[in-house]
């Protein structure tokens, strides 16, 4: 990691040297909050003005999409970081700066209607831009996604002997929460529109990061990621307040038929965010077993309750509830890494 540094550290100097990019003897750089992935980003300060410097190893991270998207987003009105430079072969880049103000601590404080609101007419705009050079959101991934679960959290992190007739359980389930997903519109998606990828600036919208794994997908997917997020929950009666307010803009916009009732619009948001906290408590115990990031398993308890609150909904999902309260819970209470019970 200290050779990609140095050879950060030297892409700058030739940026100054290049482009116009007005960085003067002065400038300084500081590491700034990372993330999930292998990217690492770091603060550019110089003349009282930063931008943003991303090292993403080529071999670990698509930079070439972060930069299509970006572009083409930012002509469509989204409020995403622009691109000052790139250099693809590295893995570098150099982003405008949207500061250090994460949406999370706002929420936490009690600023939540606001910043949804704002939000939520950021995401109609990513709904509304071009989805067909992305990627299909298709069964195929919606598969791999959710064997993460099994893979990472039940066998990998809880070592649950799964029998042949809780493998069986499992499949019927994800076979649901699929033809749920599949039958929804398609819409541009962001795919991790939550609290931590979303930056208070100075204007009445949000700065959008992290979304160089944008897909064309389920129209309820950004939704999910944002109201039942991984990082703060929020009592039932407000989530689904919301959905129905997000439900109605779709309508007056034309992005959805208005014989699409409330409660299936509920459900396919259910199942939708079942599937998705699947993948996601898959990734948290990989990044765990694998990547040595053990922070991210207080976040799973969390996201565990979204998925037994749906499957107390849904009597298809039955066999999973049970598989929860036979084994994943008894495990998971077990297992010293979880402060808390998950039920």
């Amino acid at each position: 990691m200290g050779q990609r540094l140095s050879a950060l550290l030297e892409w700058i100097e030739e940026l100054r040297a290049s482009f116009e990019v007005d960085i003067d003897d002065g400038w300084e750089l500081q590491p700034v909050s990372g993330d999930a992935s292998f990217r690492r980003y770091f603060r550019v300060s110089s003349n009282g003005n930063s931008w943003i410097a991303v090292d993403a190893p080529p071999e670990h991270e698509n930079s070439k999409a972060f930069v299509e998207i970006a572009d083409a987003w930012r002509k469509q009105g989204v409020h995403v970081p622009k691109v000052i430079s790139v250099d693809l072969m590295q893995g570098f880049m150099l982003l405008s700066d949207f500061g250090d103000r994460l949406y999370l601590p706002a929420l936490v404080d009690g600023g939540a209607e606001k910043l949804y609101r704002c939000a939520i007419d950021e995401l109609f705009k990513i709904q509304q831009c071009e989805k067909g050079s992305l990627p299909h959101y298709d069964k195929a991934m919606l598969q791999r996604e959710m064997s993460l679960f099994c893979e990472w959290f039940l066998e990998g992190l809880l070592e649950v002997d799964l029998t042949p007739l809780d493998r069986g359980g499992l499949r019927s389930s994800f076979e649901s929460l699929e033809r749920s997903a599949l039958e929804q519109p398609l819409v541009c998606v962001h795919r991790d529109f939550h609290s931590r990828n979303l930056m208070i600036t100075s204007v009445d919208a949000p700065g959008v990061i992290d979304f160089q794994d944008a897909v064309k997908g389920p129209i309820t997917y950004d939704l999910v990621s944002l109201f039942r997020d991984c990082y703060i929950s929020w009592p039932d009666d407000d989530v689904y307040k919301w959905v129905e307010q997000f439900r109605l803009g779709l309508i007056s916009k034309g992005l959805l038929s208005d014989d699409v009732s409330t409660a299936s619009f509920e459900r396919w948001f259910d199942l939708m965010g079942m599937q998705r906290h699947l993948k996601a408590i898959g990734i948290f115990a990989r990044l765990s077993i694998r990547d040595d990031k053990h922070g991210y398993l207080q976040d799973i308890p969390r996201t565990l309750k979204y998925i037994v609150g749906v499957c107390g909904k849904y009597s298809e999902l039955n066999s999973f509830k049970e598989l929860i309260d036979l084994k994943i819970a008894p495990a998971m209470r077990s297992e010293r890494r979880f402060d808390d019970a998950p039920l």
